[in-house]
């Protein structure tokens, strides 16, 4: 049995001839004729090379692995309880789902007020203005994505550094605009905005006090890279101190470029070459300068990387660590990294649950933990939180706020040009009839909540459904607070979920309370 996708996906805009019929240890059609025109993925890099590695259109789509892992979080059920109430008075008239509370914060020693523990991970492309915007409404923490300034036409450079950014100016204020009190905006930083100073800009002219330190390049682990599509451009980005290849100031590529020679430029990532002293004294100086709260984003890496990366955090006193399983992601990687590279969420969050607990043995000072990677529901949400507990403060959700950023800007601008969307009618002909969170929104900004995009709200309706779908799985439980849950709440229904998360299954539990009658 493969795990793997066949070689014709969506992902790559390509197609097998004969779907119904695959070898599936190769992907390939069963039967491969001569006579066929593809576009499977043998054909699509027949006809363009490289170029056939990446996702089709991310520029305008995302993406996620297609990989059936082994182990997910289906194989586990939620738990439930039938007595008392933890955190809450044994009063049916009190002990209702309403009442658990979600409430949380952001940050060691500079707390931020936060309204979920759904968060939305690092984002710089795409429906960016509602994203950020619908973390705002929701009173949570929202991530600007890296190598912005790669895309802001309108950015300034002083002695190959940033003096300005009107697009991570406008991302910033896509959220303060809509800020009442909780939640916080953070900047995030690869290896190449580093070098660049973007950071450094930020907290001083933007007054950010929250910045990411990310982990790797594009999404988690590979180099990024893009094709540029002329020799100025490439000269251009050379100039700012990318690495772009091959080398546009060399005379003889110049010349090929000139009479159609050669392969595209490509500009490419660096790869971080960091170490303790680096990160410890990199964290140090960004305080300095006035950032609050240090966080860190990595991927599903080696296992002995990782225990690294936490160290390194505690010695730091980062307040985050971000730690993004295998199978999630927006579209920056390439399509087979995204099924093949990288420990899938549930086998990462195990190990991390064995690693942190013995990191707390060792009395070691531990950062708020996030889990991202693949959760978009509040049935996989409360499992990530459980699994984890009691180190998991917050599962990021992205590809999911992403999508609710899409629909309800599509809804929205369909209204506008004076169309109902049909699967939409049953609901009314208005906004506000269509958007029913827009009657909650209005308690906190009055009757302007109506002019509110119809994205944002769309973000903070998803949250909103999430939030009270983890209230409901909580009273389930008898738990009140998010602190309460725990390991229990969970229950591995396969013998592969019982072996990796460590968890006792059904009849385990069976076993150990019949030795009490």
């Amino acid at each position: 049995m493969s795990f793997s996708p066949v070689l014709g996906t969506s992902i790559t805009n390509t197609k097998l001839r004969t779907p119904e019929y695959v070898s599936p240890f190769s992907g390939m059609c069963a039967v491969c004729t001569e006579n066929c025109l593809g576009p499977c993925e043998i054909g699509l890099s027949a006809t363009r090379g490289d170029e056939a590695t990446n996702p089709y259109k991310s520029d305008v789509n995302q993406f996620a692995s297609q990989k059936n892992y082994p182990l997910d979080f289906s194989h586990f059920n939620i738990n439930g309880r039938v007595f008392g109430a933890t955190n809450c008075d044994e009063d049916p008239f009190l002990a209702t789902f309403p009442k658990a509370n979600l409430n949380t914060y952001f940050g060691i020693k500079n707390k931020i007020k936060l309204k979920t523990p759904v968060i939305l991970p690092a984002l710089a492309k795409l429906n960016w203005q509602d994203y950020f915007a619908g973390a705002a409404l929701a009173g949570t923490i929202a991530f600007i994505g890296e190598s912005v300034v790669d895309k802001d036409p309108g950015v300034i450079f002083e002695d190959g550094k940033v003096s300005r950014s009107p697009l991570i100016e406008d991302m910033v204020n896509a959220f303060r605009k809509y800020y009442h009190g909780y939640g916080n905006i953070v900047l995030q930083a690869n290896y190449d905005d580093e070098y660049l100073g973007v950071l450094d800009y930020a907290i001083e002219k933007l007054n950010i006090k929250s910045v990411e330190i990310k982990f790797g390049q594009a999404a988690k682990g590979i180099q990024g890279f893009g094709r540029l599509d002329s020799i100025e451009k490439a000269l251009m980005f050379q100039k700012r101190g990318h690495v772009v290849y091959p080398d546009p100031s060399d005379p003889i590529v110049a010349e090929n470029y000139k009479n159609g020679i050669g392969q595209p430029f490509q500009k490419i990532g660096k790869l971080p070459m960091w170490n303790e002293d680096i990160l410890v004294k990199r964290v140090a100086k960004l305080r300095e300068l006035g950032a609050k709260r240090i966080t860190f984003k990595t991927g599903p890496y080696d296992p002995k990387d990782l225990i690294k990366i936490i160290k390194i955090a505690s010695k730091a006193g980062v307040d985050l660590i971000t730690f993004d399983g295998g199978g999630g992601g927006t579209g920056h990687s390439p399509a087979k990294m995204m099924n093949e590279w990288g420990i899938p969420t549930v086998y990462m969050e195990s190990l991390l649950y064995d690693i942190l607990s013995r990191f707390k043995e060792k009395a070691y000072s531990l950062p708020q933990i996030a889990i991202a990677g693949g959760f978009t529901m509040e049935d996989s949400i409360y499992k990530g939180l459980a699994l984890g507990a009691p180190f998991v403060d917050f599962i990021a959700v992205g590809r999911g706020n992403m999508a609710a950023a899409f629909v309800g800007k599509q809804v929205e601008d369909s209204l506008k040009k004076g169309r109902v969307p049909k699967d939409y009618k049953r609901f009314g002909e208005s906004k506000e009839e269509i958007f029913s969170n827009i009657k909650q929104l209005k308690e906190i900004y009055g009757d302007k909540a109506t002019d509110i995009p119809g994205g944002a709200i769309g973000v903070y309706s998803y949250i909103n459904r999430i939030s009270t779908g983890l209230r409901q799985f909580m009273a389930l439980n008898r738990k009140f607070e998010l602190k309460d849950i725990d390991r229990s709440d969970i229950i591995p229904m396969t013998d592969l979920a019982a072996k990796v998360s460590g968890l006792p299954t059904f009849n385990d539990l069976v076993n150990k309370e019949l030795k009490s009658i």
